[in-house]
């Protein structure tokens, strides 16, 4: 593992911003391109690099299985609850208009909140699969 120090520090400088530009791809999805499936790729994929330099034991440490299975169902609830947000406030399943007095603000907080729960969800099963092909074989941290 020593062979790998100027890996590991790059890793540590860099991976900070990779979730930054993640959260950019998130927030600003509605406005240009990205949104909660790029999102979800790019923090999966950050968490991918992560075990790829400091190994696949550590990262699932720092990211554990129960969470990555919690993050796939609550992403979709998520989802879901903006739908029935909108059944409940008389609008129709996933109609936006009604979560906020000002149209257009319903609009923007209904999409975001979409976004949100994609992004939790494709980054669940991005790393489930990672984490089940990965766990085959050999392991990462050699």
């Amino acid at each position: 593992m020593k062979r790998l120090l100027v890996l590991r520090v790059i890793a540590k400088e860099l991976i900070p911003f990779m979730l930054l530009f993640a959260l950019y791809v998130q927030f600003h999805g509605e406005l240009g391109p990205g949104g909660g499936f790029q999102a979800g790729v790019i923090i999966a994929a950050t968490v991918v690099f992560y075990a790829i330099i400091f190994g696949l034991p550590t990262a699932r440490k720092v990211v554990p299985d129960w969470l990555v299975e919690t993050m796939m169902p609550l992403g979709v609830l998520v989802y879901a609850g903006v739908g029935f947000a909108g059944l409940f406030l008389g609008g129709n399943y996933l109609d936006y208009f009604v979560l906020d007095a000002d149209p257009v603000h319903g609009q923007e907080r209904g999409v975001f909140w979409i976004e949100v729960g994609v992004a939790i969800t494709v980054a669940g099963v991005m790393l489930k699969i990672f984490y089940m092909f990965a766990g085959r074989g050999r392991s990462l941290d050699e």
